[in-house]
């Protein structure tokens, strides 16, 4: 049992989805999942174990930010033996070609966030995803045909960010959406040798200021947990 997960050993599977909402947790394993129990309800931040398609496979949330996440990643990691993290996440599109509910496979993440400079002496460490769950995970969008991008993403410890100037910048470089998490995720895996990918869906729009609702991001973005669940089990 770890600090914020109160799992046993052998509660948690080797692939792990992980929604930043434990709602969204709780309702991927209801509609996708079989034979599903929860592990972890400690701080309300639910997790489950099931099996989709005769895999075993688990949903943890992880809250919002690179905090949270990393102290659920790094317990999943070094206490459950974790082996495969792929984050459902929504993101804000930050492209005029990136629409509201398409998917984003995250190649890799820049960031604001000081973790990785205080681990690496300064140094701008730029993780990238596991390539093998990339090309997976394009592959299954594909064949569901759902627009999806891939690319970078920004990370941000800063939700409401009053200057736009950094904004303005990563949209001329190109940089696909925002969210908080990511970059904390891929230096993870990259120290425990792990896999990693981020699966989004755009919920909100930097550009046209175009949303969708609170419940929608909870519980409509089925294509993004589809592609992550078929991803898993390597079924693309």
């Amino acid at each position: 049992m770890s600090i914020h997960l109160h799992a046993q050993k052998g509660d948690v599977a080797e692939t792990v989805l992980l929604p930043g909402d434990p709602l969204r947790a709780r309702f991927i394993a209801e509609r996708y999942l079989e034979r599903v129990t929860c592990y972890n309800e400690v701080r309300g931040m639910l997790g489950f174990t099931g099996f989709y398609k005769g895999h075993r496979v688990s949903v943890q949330g992880t809250g919002m930010g690179v905090p949270s996440i990393s102290i659920y990643a790094s317990e999943l990691i070094t206490e459950f033996g974790a082996r495969q993290l792929i984050r459902v996440g929504t993101c804000g599109g930050m492209q005029p070609h990136v629409q509201v509910r398409d998917l984003v496979l995250a190649l890799t993440s820049s960031t604001d966030s000081s973790l990785n400079r205080n681990t690496f002496g300064g140094v701008d460490f730029a993780p990238p995803a596991s390539y093998r769950l990339l090309r997976a995970a394009a592959d299954c969008a594909a064949r569901l045909n759902l627009t999806t991008h891939v690319g970078s993403i920004f990370t941000s410890d800063i939700f409401y960010r009053e200057d736009r100037s950094l904004t303005d910048r990563l949209i001329q470089h190109g940089v696909l959406a925002v969210e908080m998490e990511t970059s904390a995720l891929y230096t993870l895996a990259a120290r425990h040798n792990i896999e990693a990918l981020t699966v989004l869906t755009v919920s909100d729009h930097l550009i046209s200021g175009e949303s969708v609702s609170a419940a929608d991001r909870q519980s409509s973005f089925t294509g993004m947990m589809e592609v992550a669940l078929e991803t898993a089990v390597g079924e693309s």
